[in-house]
């Protein structure tokens, strides 16, 4: 008997996919690509800057097509799942950590908002650190709840 797994053993089936398997997905989606995208764009800030002084605000409003419909994303299925969990069954543990990963949500969205309408360079890089940071700290939070 082979010790090696099948493909077919190790990949699930589709059809064992739950409605919580998918609401967990999609909202894993939307926070990949809001953290991510925010990472790729710190990352990418210093080229996008030696490219010309508009091509950072240009990359920018791009990202934004993207970024504020995976926030949305993970928003919509943040609260779905909430509603799910039923949170008067929690320890006051895991309420406390999601009320912290609340507070972290809206901040990370309030500060983005406000990066992506000042016209304050200082302002622009504050809220953007602040924006990234606190989105850090809800998925750092979000781990804390399922562990």
């Amino acid at each position: 008997m082979s010790t090696h797994l099948s493909l077919m053993t190790a990949v699930p089936s589709f059809a064992a996919l739950t409605l919580d398997a998918v609401r967990t997905f999609l909202h894993l989606l939307g926070v990949a690509g809001w953290i991510g995208g925010q990472i790729l764009m710190l990352g990418l800030l210093g080229v996008l800057r030696n490219l010309g002084p508009d091509v950072p605000r240009i990359a920018a409003v791009r990202f934004g097509k993207v970024a504020w419909p995976c926030f949305a994303l993970a928003v919509t299925t943040g609260v779905w799942g909430l509603a799910e969990v039923g949170l008067s069954n929690q320890s006051d543990g895991y309420l406390a950590t999601m009320l912290v990963k609340l507070f972290l949500v809206g901040t990370s969205g309030a500060a983005a908002a406000v990066h992506t309408t000042t016209r304050s360079p200082a302002l622009r890089g504050a809220s953007g650190g602040i924006g990234f940071l606190t989105a850090l700290g809800a998925l750092l939070a979000g781990a804390g709840l399922v562990t």
